[in-house]
């Protein structure tokens, strides 16, 4: 009995919610029957509402992950291939990883060595670093750094510096890690400012709004977004399946 009460209800909730496969235009007549059977189904199980509910969040999950597979599907070409961005562990590996990340944020430090462990154990992997500054002045000020000291092939290095560093990304911070480096300042301060430069940034975090990236660090492999810090284990199984 308790069955076919919950079974009724949940037919007449259906029917009345936009987007599930039975809604339809109803007349008044109808639309009042329904919610009458749904009235007394409730008061006979009200754990109807509460699977019903779950129901419908499930459902909205499932599409939100079809749709970012789909987006991550779509910009194929610019997360994986785009021949502007720098790349660590393997430039011809088999297995690609993207990382979304900002210099400052504390996650993105605490993945760090776990992303380099991976890389000194899994000699096919490249990680392509996509640059997204959104914690503030200092954070775009470091990313700026970084892409500026890529024209002087010494990206991965002040990658480095800027993830173990525990202190803020500040001008003179910078110049001193920078010359620490050994980079030429004056060179990387005038690369910082150029309009290529803003142009990678503003298209990193263009495309983190598409694929609908909240929060640094994100990393993908194949059409998987994983948002924060992960595991080694984690970032093992990701590599594994991609060499699936």
């Amino acid at each position: 009995m308790k069955t076919t009460v919950k079974r009724r209800g949940l037919l007449a909730l259906a029917a009345l919610v936009p987007g599930t496969a039975l809604a339809q235009p109803l007349t008044a007549e109808q639309r009042a029957e329904v919610v009458q059977i749904l009235r007394d189904s409730l008061r006979q199980d009200p754990s109807i509402l509460r699977d019903a509910l779950s129901g419908l969040e499930l459902a909205e999950e499932t599409e939100r992950a079809a749709a970012q597979t789909r987006a991550i599907a779509s910009r194929a070409e610019a997360l994986f291939r785009d021949p502007r961005d720098a790349v660590k562990g393997n430039p011809q590996g088999r297995v690609t990883i993207v990382e979304f990340f900002d210099a400052r944020c504390g996650f993105c430090k605490q993945l760090h060595p776990t992303m380099e462990q991976l890389l000194q154990r899994e000699r096919d992997v490249r990680v392509v670093m996509k640059d997204m500054p959104i914690l503030g002045p200092n954070s775009i000020a470091a990313s700026r750094a970084l892409i500026a000291a890529q024209r002087q092939n010494q990206y991965g290095a002040l990658y480095d510096a800027l993830m173990r560093l525990r202190e803020e990304p500040t001008e003179p911070v910078l110049r001193r890690e920078a010359e620490r480096l050994r980079l030429d300042w004056a060179r990387l301060r005038r690369d910082m400012d150029d309009t290529a430069t803003t142009t990678r940034i503003e298209r990193n975090l263009e495309l983190a709004r598409a694929l609908g990236i909240q929060g640094t660090p994100a990393l993908i492999a194949g059409t998987t977004l994983i948002p924060g810090a992960v595991d080694l284990a984690t970032l093992q199984r990701l590599t594994a399946a991609q060499r699936s």
